[in-house]
């Protein structure tokens, strides 16, 4: 993590060598160790844990860390089950048969939540995040464009992706690695998220699709995905253009479901042909995976598929990745066990109360101002109210509770608002009320120690280095 000057949070000169607490080695052992490169001789495990776990002991409390969307939490029995199945390789569907029938599992599972017309004639898989479950869906719809546009003895040179301003970076990723022009749609005062807006402006002959958010990283906002579709049944109906969406749902494709069932803006909306999710946000596992579904097989072109067997069968892979962990997509399965729809239920919903509780208390204090309310999925964002201090910022604020072990980030907005300066809570499973409480206390406490200073607090810069 960095600190807002832009300088890393420890900025330390490290020595060249480890000097060894004589308390943790036994007699022969080296008390000295390089701290760059290769030990000569070997350590005994006990006093390598030791070494490890006093390092790691430095970083952040992941329970109070609540710039992340990432799962901190599960219970003794998914860390079991981790434990015992942390040496599987995802690749390796034929050594692991079981495991990559527990794949296919669950991403029918998905489809069947997000209201795949036929779950047979979807396909879908796991990925390394939403990070590379994007990455594949941008690829399914360049492929698909190309392939529309040689039909067609059309150019496929130029292919451009349109997206908000406020997408999460493995988009700006995906068009740079693969060549895709980016049209970014700003986000403004009126207009905080995507929403069809002018998107006739932005959309022509070489556009591979759209990009809607559900649950935008800056704010928690969903993009209102059947409105976007609209949009685009008039462009289509204008200028013939036939433009498909898929959704980044990173977040709130496993809250919306279960808290939000009547919202439509998943397969139900037919230009959606493809979805992403975080199976370690809201999926509730630990990090490492991800999951990408099309509504059909036609959606996703062979051309991006390779076939393995396994168990006397075809297994089709498509990925980015090749060796990965299998314990996580194991720990998907079982979380779907454990929990059902009606668990899920329950803990997305017990968020979004925390959520709730905890924004209209912030919403309260004279310095703020809410931006969103942590209404779609447990996630809000505030911003300082005009004209109320020239002592202190939000940025001053995230300083002053990280001293109290509370990660609450501080950045600008989207370009187009980058001028605005916000704060985020992302309320997860493990933050319960009574801890929600606390960070309230701590809130008024530190903000009451900065409207009493005298002068504003010295700075280097008002910049974030914080990335969503």
């Amino acid at each position: 993590m960095a600190h807002r000057n832009g300088s890393p949070r420890r900025d330390i000169e490290f020595a060249d060598s480890i000097q060894l607490n004589s308390v943790f080695t036994r007699p022969g052992e080296a008390t000295e160790l390089p701290r760059f490169a290769l030990p000569d001789n070997q350590s005994l495990p006990e006093t390598a844990y030791q070494i490890v776990h006093d390092e790691a002991m430095l970083d952040g409390n992941a329970r109070l860390n609540l710039a992340t969307f990432v799962s901190t939490w599960m219970d003794d029995e998914a860390k079991k089950l981790y434990a015992e199945t942390v040496d599987k390789n995802m690749i390796d569907k034929d050594e692991y048969p079981m495991t990559a029938a527990i794949e296919d599992r669950c991403w029918r599972m998905i489809a069947d939540l997000w209201n795949a017309p036929e779950v047979d004639d979807a396909i879908g898989t796991s990925t390394v995040g939403s990070s590379e479950a994007c990455m594949l869906g941008g690829l399914a719809l360049k492929r698909s464009w190309q392939a529309r546009r040689k039909a067609q003895g059309l150019s496929t040179e130029k292919p451009n992706l349109v997206l908000s301003t406020a997408v999460q970076v493995c988009w700006e990723k995906f068009c740079n690695y693969f060549e895709v022009e980016p049209r970014y749609v700003p986000v403004t005062v009126d207009h905080l998220v995507l929403d069809g807006h002018d998107l006739e402006n932005y959309v022509d002959e070489n556009t591979i699709g759209v990009v809607a958010i559900l649950g935008q990283t800056f704010t928690g906002m969903y993009e209102p995905v059947a409105a976007i579709a609209a949009k685009l049944d008039d462009v289509q109906t204008s200028a013939g253009l036939d433009i498909k969406i898929h959704v980044d749902g990173a977040s709130g494709a496993m809250v919306a479901p279960f808290c939000q069932p009547d919202l439509e803006w998943d397969f139900r909306v037919e230009r959606v042909v493809s979805i992403n999710t975080s199976g370690h946000k809201f999926g509730l596992v630990y990090p490492g995976v991800g999951w990408v579904v099309w509504r059909d097989k036609a959606a996703l072109p062979e051309s991006l598929i390779f076939h393995v067997s396994y168990l006397g069968g075809d297994m089709p892979t498509f990925a980015l990745n090749f060796s990965r962990p299998g314990a996580q997509v194991l720990l998907q399965y079982y979380m779907f066990l454990r929990l059902g729809r009606e668990g899920y239920r329950q803990v997305q919903q017990g968020s979004l109360d925390v959520a709730q509780y905890l924004s209209a208390q912030i919403g309260q204090m004279s310095p703020f101002e809410l931006i969103s309310k942590g209404d779609t999925i447990p996630v809000f964002a505030w911003r300082l109210r005009d004209g109320y201090t020239d002592k202190w910022n939000l940025y001053d604020l995230s300083d002053r509770l990280r001293m109290r072990g509370w990660l609450v980030p501080a950045y600008p907005m989207a370009d187009d608002l980058a001028d605005l300066t916000v704060q985020r809570i992302v309320v997860r499973s493990g933050l319960s009320r009574d801890l929600a409480t606390v960070l309230l206390a701590d809130i008024k406490s530190e903000v009451d120690f900065l409207d009493r200073l005298e002068s504003p607090l010295p700075r280097e810069s008002a910049t974030s280095p914080f990335h969503h």
